[in-house]
C-alpha cells in the first residue's frame, strides 16, 4: 500500500504544483509572450510601412531629381541663349566700331591728301615762279632754256 499512497501523494503534489503554476506563473509568462508577439507584429507592420514609405520617398526623389534636371536644362539653355545674344551684340558693336574707325581713317586720309596736294601745288608754283625768274634773268637762249626746263622737271 505504500506504493499506492506514494503514488497518490505524488499525484496530489503534482496537481497542486500544476494548479499553482497555472494560477501564478503561467499568466505572467503568457502575458510576456503575448506582449512580445504584439511587439514583433508591430515591428513587422512598422517595417512594412517603412518599406512603403521608402518606395514613396524614392518615387518622390526621382520626381524631384527629374524636375531639377529639367530646371537645370532650362537654365543651361537660357545661359546659352544669353551668351549667344551677348556674342551677337559684341559682334555688332565691333562692326559698328570698325566702320566708325574706317570712316575716321578715310576722313583723315582725305584731309592729309588734300593738305599734301595743297602743299605740292604751292611748291610747284614756287618752283615755276623760280624757274620763270631764272629764265627771265638769263638771256633767252634755247640751250639755256632747255637746261632750266630739264632741271625744273628733275625737281618735280
Amino acid at each position: 500500500m505504500n506504493l499506492n499512497m506514494t503514488l497518490i501523494g505524488q499525484s496530489i503534489a503534482m496537481l497542486v504544483f500544476v494548479w499553482f503554476c497555472m494560477k501564478f506563473i503561467w499568466p505572467p509568462i503568457m502575458d510576456a509572450i503575448e506582449e512580445r508577439q504584439t511587439q514583433i507584429a508591430d515591428g513587422l507592420a512598422a517595417a512594412e510601412r517603412g518599406q512603403q514609405s521608402l518606395g514613396k520617398a524614392q518615387i518622390e526623389a526621382e520626381e524631384i531629381i527629374g524636375g531639377a534636371r529639367k530646371q537645370a536644362t532650362s537654365i543651361v539653355d537660357q545661359a546659352h541663349t544669353w551668351a549667344n545674344e551677348l556674342t551677337s551684340q559684341g559682334k555688332a558693336k565691333g562692326v559698328e566700331e570698325r566702320e566708325r574707325q574706317l570712316a575716321a581713317a578715310r576722313a583723315e586720309l582725305e584731309q592729309e591728301t588734300n593738305r599734301v596736294r595743297d602743299e605740292l601745288r604751292s611748291q610747284v608754283a614756287i618752283i615755276a615762279v623760280t624757274a620763270a625768274e631764272k629764265i627771265l634773268q638769263r638771256e633767252i637762249d634755247n640751250k639755256a632754256h632747255k637746261k632750266i626746263l630739264s632741271n625744273l622737271a628733275a625737281q618735280l
